[in-house]
């Protein structure tokens, strides 16, 4: 039995999972490794990482670098004489940091490797249509999320999934497989195989403001995905043009879809008193909730109480 001396690297919520139950199963955290502060938010208050916050609770010893090739971080790390990393939602990092420990470096990455690697897996495997998806354990090496894999866990994709809730599903049980793993790599049973070359890959890249704007002229299936893929963070957005009112980006959460024939242009707005619906290809979107410029996320029948919808209204 080996005795690990663990250093964790993450940044956001679903890094907090992970550590918790480390933690929790009395495994040897020596150290932390996190963003520094940054501004977030309208007033760019600065704002410390999910995973500083909980460090600093458990008086975790914490190192916030902003190069992960500085001379004094590298020092500090090699001082805290750890034989494992485990790194969740964090960065790339260079061969110095990842080959530094004994038992090497291991990534947890929220799909079913080979297939979505990136930087936004949970959101494009919902926006895809994705029956399931997964969380895997792999060593790192120098490319992004190429590494041998050590273990993974399916987890079906329910019909109603949002990002936020797959999210908090993959967190927990990715947190169940990062003790797997250490456990596997403590008694010297780890067995990672190399990821296959030859399949086609399907990506998980950076979401952008540009690949999370609606298309209106794609299917309510394709559609009901994506609002659901990107919610509530970052969400899906489109312009509305309403008359001669200047266009507004509006922010859309949950909606719901209904298949119909109609002879509307997509993109085509039609309010009832308490409704909002857009025209698609083969059907309707009904929109449930959404957000404006400057104000607060609120439900349809909200929104018709305080804006009127112009005949030719649309969202392009």
């Amino acid at each position: 039995m080996r005795d690990l001396r663990i250093v964790f690297m993450g940044t956001p919520q679903f890094a907090v999972g992970v550590l918790k139950k480390l933690i929790n199963e009395n495994c040897n955290v020596v150290g932390v490794i996190t963003a520094p502060d940054r501004p977030a938010g309208r007033g760019r208050k600065v704002s410390q990482s999910a995973v500083k916050e909980y460090a600093i609770s458990r008086n975790i010893p914490l190192l916030q670098p902003t190069n992960l090739k500085d001379d004094a971080f590298l020092e500090e790390l090699k001082a805290l004489d750890a034989n494992l990393q485990i790194v969740v939602a964090f960065r790339m990092l260079p061969k110095v940091v990842w080959e530094m420990p004994e038992f090497g470096t291991f990534n947890l990455h929220a799909s079913l490797l080979p297939q979505y690697r990136g930087a936004a897996p949970i959101n494009w495997a919902i926006i895809n249509g994705e029956k399931e998806t997964g969380v895997t354990t792999f060593f790192i090496d120098e490319k992004i999320d190429t590494g041998a894999i050590i273990a993974s866990e399916k987890v079906k994709i329910k019909k109603d999934e949002t990002f936020e809730t797959l999210h908090d599903t993959l967190m927990e049980v990715g947190s169940d497989l990062v003790i797997k793993t250490v456990q596997l790599i403590e008694k010297d049973k780890a067995t990672p195989k190399l990821q296959p070359k030859s399949e086609v890959f399907k990506e998980a890249p950076k979401l952008t403001s540009e690949n999370t704007r609606i298309q209106w002229k794609t299917t309510l299936a394709h559609i009901d995905c994506f609002i659901r893929g990107l919610s509530p963070y970052p969400t899906a957005w489109t312009l509305l043009k309403n008359g001669e009112d200047d266009p507004q980006k509006v922010k859309i959460f949950a909606t719901t879809i209904i298949k119909d024939e109609h002879n509307f242009e997509n993109g085509v707005i039609i309010t009832s008193k308490k409704e909002i619906k857009v025209a698609v290809e083969d059907g309707y979107v009904f929109i449930e909730e959404l957000q404006l410029p400057g104000k607060k996320k609120m439900k349809a029948h909200e929104l018709l109480n305080g804006l009127q919808f112009k005949k030719e209204a649309h969202f392009v």
